[in-house]
């Protein structure tokens, strides 16, 4: 199991350069030492990445199947065809679906939307979805969000019945073939815009459609909140055109103009500005609640909804919802945790496999992704149905591709695939011994010497005299943060307490410091005093606004303390 954490001080951009963009920018020199830390070096570069343009989106042409689309969406608009929309349960899949159907009612259409369930469906394009889907109607176009390239077998079955097929989706390719169909719009496909998740592809669908065609009086700016919801809960990188969407969209949660969205701030009591922070740990998860506990029609619902008050309804339910789920993952944790440690240490020297009869499978990814973080192991948490099928979620660690263990496996399992560092799994209860042993050997084949320790990357060393109003203001143009581009953590070196910490709500510890002849105050969420080592420390952290009564300050989340090197 893990070993204490290897500290990582990213070197330091070259110091006349930085000087010179901070002085030209009229920035905090930490901030721009960590903007060219994240391979922003030129002046033209580090402007687009801390002032992110709409008008610096690419042309969506350049995607792969964005012809053939879009040719086939005025096809069905012309001909006031009957289209059905067929999504996925989580915020990308819903978020799209919503975008889509918002942009395409303004075309003429009334699209139908569906979206499958864990349990009765399973995930992405599947023949038991498409029967749910089309329910007794023969559709001329079925589009598939969030899903369906690799789904070949289905896309003959809806071309046997005479249904074109449009897919938009940005999961990897199978090497086995995609699926053949009108149009595959998936950027995985071509050479840029690896970055994006489906509801960024829709968003591109509809930019092209407006090009060709424009709609007089209809904008898209309106319908970036939708965008920066999937972006930033589908954890995708928060780089080039992503960084547009997610920063252009937040603003825009600001003053949504969907009342779903506005009840969903209110009941998760988001305030304004609304930050990556609150998609992903308010808002993400209460739209993700209903698909992982039974349909997420009702989160598309809200995100459809015109009327405020039916919105609060909307909104209160899936709270209740996210309640519900949060219970059921706790239990699952511990029993996943009890199980991990009963392994013996062979069966989890270089990854986790655990699995339960008794588990939700709604809840196997968050679990998954739990134990990943605490044991710094690649992570796979199963689900096992009456019928003796384990169906589950993988997540992994930095230098291990869950695509590549799959592959691996792929004799034992009966489907799986997804990202490297997220994938899906299912396979037969009995052959859960042999999927263990493989994931292990897997890893153990792609893992470095250091690759299952974990680290502590410090993007920069700073003293507390440095940590001023000025910094904190210059700060926020390195946001959002996210997938790829983290919370920045500053090391400040030699810090002595100057009064004993105090123990808050029985397990959290606060800290009043010096360094250097400067006192600053601190938090240390989850700590316990008897890990702390002697002082004096070398802080690891991360800082924020904080605002109390008027008087602004810069507040400090520790990450880890180590004695003084």
């Amino acid at each position: 199991m893990p070993h204490n954490p290897i500290w990582i001080l990213h070197p330091r951009p070259e110091a006349e350069l930085m000087r010179a963009h901070a002085s030209e920018l009229t920035l905090h020199s930490s901030v721009v030492a960590v903007a060219m830390q994240r391979g922003h070096q030129e002046r033209e570069a580090l402007e687009r990445f801390l002032y992110p343009r709409l008008k610096d989106l690419g042309d969506p042409f350049s995607l792969p199947g964005m012809d053939a689309a879009t040719t086939r969406l005025f096809q069905a608009i012309d001909g006031q065809e009957k289209v059905v929309l067929y999504g996925d349960y989580d915020v990308d899949g819903v978020s799209s679906i919503a975008l889509l159907y918002h942009v395409l009612s303004r075309y003429g259409l009334q699209p139908r939307c569906f979206l499958p369930t864990r349990q009765a469906e399973g995930y992405g394009l599947s023949a038991k979805g498409i029967e749910h889907g089309l329910d007794g109607q023969s559709p001329d176009l079925l589009i598939a969000a969030d899903c369906g390239t690799n789904s070949r077998e289905e896309a003959a079955l809806l071309r046997e019945r005479g249904i074109d097929l449009i897919i938009l989706d940005h999961h990897e390719p199978s090497p086995d073939g995609v699926a053949d169909c009108v149009a595959l719009v998936n950027p995985k496909l071509g050479v840029e815009h690896h970055y994006l998740c489906t509801a960024g592809v829709v968003f591109k669908v509809a930019h092209a459609l407006l090009k060709l065609r424009p709609l007089p009086g209809f904008d898209l700016k309106p319908y970036l909140d939708l965008v920066a919801m999937a972006t930033i809960a589908d954890i995708v990188p928060l780089v080039g055109e992503n960084r547009i969407f997610a920063r252009r969209g937040l603003t825009q949660l600001d003053h949504t103009i969907h009342p779903g969205l506005a009840a969903l701030k209110k009941v998760a009591k988001v305030t304004t500005p609304a930050k990556s922070h609150d998609v992903g740990f308010r808002l993400g998860p209460r739209l993700n609640a209903a698909g992982r506990l039974d349909t997420a029609q009702v989160s598309l619902d809200l995100l459809l909804c015109q009327d405020l008050h039916a919105a609060e309804e909307l909104a209160d339910f899936l709270d209740v919802q996210n309640r519900e789920r949060q219970e059921l993952e706790q239990i699952t944790r511990e029993e996943a945790e009890a199980m991990v440690e009963a392994l013996p240490e062979a069966d989890r020297s270089h990854a986790i496999v655990v699995g339960s009869a008794g588990w939700h499978q709604g809840v196997v990814g968050i679990v998954a992704s739990r134990l990943s973080k605490r044991y710094h192991r690649p992570t796979f948490v199963l689900a096992i149905d009456e019928s003796g099928i384990a169906k589950g979620s993988g997540r992994s660690v930095d230098g291990v591709s869950l695509v590549a263990v799959l592959d691996s496996a792929r004799p034992l399992i009966l489907t799986g695939g997804g990202h490297e560092m997220a994938a899906g799994v299912s396979l037969r209860e009995e052959r859960i011994a042999e999927f263990r042993k493989a994931v292990l050997q897997s890893v153990a084949d792609q893992a470095e010497e250091d690759t299952l320790t974990p680290k502590i990357y410090l993007d920069t060393e700073v003293d507390f005299a440095d940590l001023t109003l000025d910094l904190l203001e210059s700060y926020e143009l390195l946001r959002p943060f996210g997938a790829a581009n983290p919370q920045p953590v500053f090391l400040t070196r030699g810090v002595t307490l100057v009064e004993p910490p105090r123990v808050v709500k029985e397990k959290h510890l606060r800290f009043l410091w010096e360094q250097k002849g400067r006192k600053h105050g601190a938090i240390f969420f989850s700590a316990r005093l008897e890990d702390l080592p002697p002082s004096p420390w070398d802080v690891a952290y991360t800082v924020d606004r904080n605002e109390f009564r008027g008087n602004v300050s810069v507040n400090i989340v520790v990450s880890a303390v180590r004695a003084a090197q």
